[in-house]
C-alpha cells in the first residue's frame, strides 16, 4: 500500500464519524505519525509503500479511531503552547481555549500586573499549564496540584521530557484540612471541573467515552464547588495584590461573577476566541 493509497482508505473510513475537514486533519495527522512526512512531502512521496510495521500500526491507529478514541490519545500527543505534550485517557486533552489563559496570565505578568514569584496550578492533568506558564515566565516558582496519581505520572513526564521545573503534588484541592500545608501565592491558576453532568447528554462521544470524568464533571447540585474553594483558598493563602486566574463554564459566567463578588472580589470575564464567556481574573479587595 503507497502513502497515498494509505492516506485516502483511512479518510474514506473516518468520513463515518466525522466531517470533511476534520476527517482530513486527522487522516493527516496519523500518516504524518507514521511516515514521518508532513504534508507537502507526502505529496512527493505518494507512491512510496508502506512497510510491513507502517501498515500494522495504521490498521491499529484506524480501529482504533473508528471507535471514536480521540486522535490525541491514538497517537498519545497533543500540540499545546508550541509544544508536544504526552497525553493519554488519565488527562484531558490540552484545548486552544486555554492558551488563552495563559497568555492572559502572561500579560499580566509583563505589564508588571503581578509580582508573580510564585504560582498554585490547581488540576495538573497533563501539566500543560503549569509548563507552558514557566515556559513563557522562567522566574516564577510553580507548584501544581492533582488528586489523581495516575495525571500526575502523565504531568511529571511532560514536565521531564520538556525540560521544565515544576513541583507537582498530590493533593486534594477540596479537602479543606490541608490547605493549611500550602503556602501562599501570588498567582493561582486553574481549569477546574465545571460541566454539570446534566451537560453531559449533549456532548460528543469521543469526549464522554475517552475523557477523565473526574476533569470534567461536576455534581449539577454544586456546580460552583470549585469557584467557592478558590475563593476561599485565595482569602487564606493569596499574596497582597494576588490574582486567580480560571477557565469557567459558558453558562455559569453570572453566577461566577456573582460568587466572587459576594466573597470580596473583583473580577473580571474573557472571552475566547469563538465569544463565549471562558476565563476570569479576580482579586480581593
Amino acid at each position: 500500500m503507497t502513502i497515498q493509497e494509505a492516506y485516502k482508505k483511512l479518510l474514506f473510513q473516518l468520513g463515518e464519524l466525522y466531517d470533511n475537514r476534520e476527517a482530513a486533519n486527522i487522516a493527516d495527522m496519523v500518516i504524518e505519525h507514521i511516515t514521518g512526512y508532513q504534508k507537502t512531502n507526502r505529496i512527493i512521496h505518494k507512491n512510496v509503500l508502506l512497510n510491513i510495521q507502517q501498515e500494522v500500526q495504521l490498521q491499529k491507529f484506524t480501529e482504533q479511531l473508528l471507535q471514536s478514541k480521540p486522535i490525541q490519545y491514538v497517537l498519545q500527543e497533543a500540540w499545546f503552547a508550541g509544544m508536544n505534550f504526552f497525553v493519554n485517557e488519565n488527562v484531558l486533552i490540552p484545548r486552544p481555549e486555554t492558551e488563552e489563559l495563559i497568555e492572559w496570565i502572561s500579560q499580566e505578568i509583563r505589564n508588571q500586573n503581578i509580582n508573580a514569584k510564585t504560582v498554585l496550578d490547581v488540576g495538573s492533568g497533563s501539566g500543560c499549564i503549569p509548563i507552558a506558564l514557566k515556559k513563557k515566565n522562567e522566574s516564577i516558582l510553580i507548584s501544581s496540584l492533582d488528586i489523581s496519581k495516575d495525571a500526575l505520572i502523565v504531568a511529571r513526564k511532560n514536565a521531564s521530557d520538556l525540560d521544565t521545573q515544576v513541583n507537582f503534588f498530590e493533593f486534594d484541592f477540596l479537602d479543606e484540612k490541608r490547605w493549611n500545608e500550602l503556602s501562599d501565592f501570588d498567582v493561582i491558576v486553574s481549569n477546574p471541573p465545571y460541566i454539570k453532568q446534566s451537560e453531559s447528554k449533549d456532548m460528543r462521544k469521543n469526549v464522554i467515552d475517552f475523557e477523565p470524568h473526574i476533569a470534567l464533571f461536576v455534581h449539577d447540585s454544586d456546580p460552583l464547588i470549585f469557584y467557592k474553594k478558590l475563593a476561599a483558598f485565595g482569602k487564606k493563602h493569596l499574596s497582597k495584590n494576588g490574582k486567580i486566574f480560571a477557565e469557567i463554564n459558558e453558562n455559569l459566567g453570572k453566577d461566577v461573577i456573582d460568587l466572587f463578588v459576594n466573597e470580596n472580589y473583583s473580577i473580571e470575564i474573557r472571552k475566547d476566541f469563538s465569544g463565549k464567556d471562558r476565563m476570569i481574573k479576580v482579586v480581593l479587595q
